[in-house]
């Protein structure tokens, strides 16, 4: 099996002075009742023939619903437990999690019920500040907010 690989973008912007990032929570019902650390940063998985900023880009778009706009700033690759290599940017914008808008996903729901169901890849998103995003992300992607504050110095 090839090495599964995902790209994402990590959203920033600043608020009187302190630094705050975008998560996304996963829909579906088995992230429903999940909270803190089930939140990510935008992405998805993506195959050799597609670059990983083209597919971090196609991700953020297909899970926020808007293209991404402005500087994208490489972060470091993360190998995750699982194997997985997640490739993530840093981009300051701003995003309004009123106007999400996540393309959808099919699955066999209740389980053996033989029902197809549609659930959006997102069902929300919002702004945390760094102390909260620590507590709320994904463990494996924790990394990726402390490579932020390191890329703005201040970390």
């Amino acid at each position: 099996m090839a090495n599964r690989q995902s790209a994402g973008i990590l959203a920033y912007r600043r608020r009187a002075g302190a630094v705050e990032v975008f998560l996304v929570h996963p829909g579906g019902p088995f992230w429903k009742n999940k909270d803190a650390g089930a939140w990510t940063i935008p992405k998805g998985e993506f195959g050799e023939e597609e670059s990983p900023l083209l597919a971090a880009k196609r991700e953020f778009h297909e899970e926020i619903g808007t293209a991404i706009e402005g500087t994208l700033h490489a972060l470091p690759s993360r190998k995750m437990r699982g194997g997985k290599t997640i490739h993530a940017w840093a981009v300051e914008t701003d995003i309004d999690p009123a106007r999400l808008s996540s393309n959808t996903f099919s699955m066999e729901w209740p389980p053996r019920s033989g029902r197809q169901q549609e659930f959006p890849e997102v069902d929300r998103g919002a702004w945390f500040p760094v102390a909260d995003a620590h507590r709320m992300i994904n463990e494996g992607q924790r990394p990726f907010i402390d490579d932020l504050m390191r890329l703005l110095g201040d970390g």
